[in-house]
C-alpha cells in the first residue's frame, strides 16, 4: 500500500486548521519551533513570505515547499 499523499491531498490534509496565509506565530506552531527560529527562517529567505506594513505573512504553500511536500515552479 502506497502511503504517500498527492500534492492536492497533502494541501487538504496537512495544517487544515490553519488559514491559507499565516502569521509568524502560526508558522512557528505549524513547524514546532520557537518564534525566534521562525523569524530567522524568514530573514534568511528560507521560506518565501511577504510583508504588510510591519507584519510578515506566509502563504501556507510556501511552508509546504520548505518542508519539501510540494514544489513550486
Amino acid at each position: 500500500m502506497n502511503s504517500t499523499l498527492s500534492k492536492r491531498d497533502a494541501y487538504r490534509v496537512m495544517f487544515r486548521d490553519y488559514p491559507d496565509v499565516v502569521s509568524v506565530e502560526q508558522m512557528s506552531e505549524m513547524l514546532g519551533i520557537c518564534e525566534k527560529s521562525a523569524y530567522r527562517l524568514l530573514h534568511q529567505n528560507k521560506i518565501a513570505h511577504f510583508r504588510v506594513g510591519r507584519t510578515y505573512k506566509i502563504p501556507k504553500l510556501h511552508i509546504f515547499t520548505y518542508l519539501n511536500v510540494i514544489r513550486c515552479g
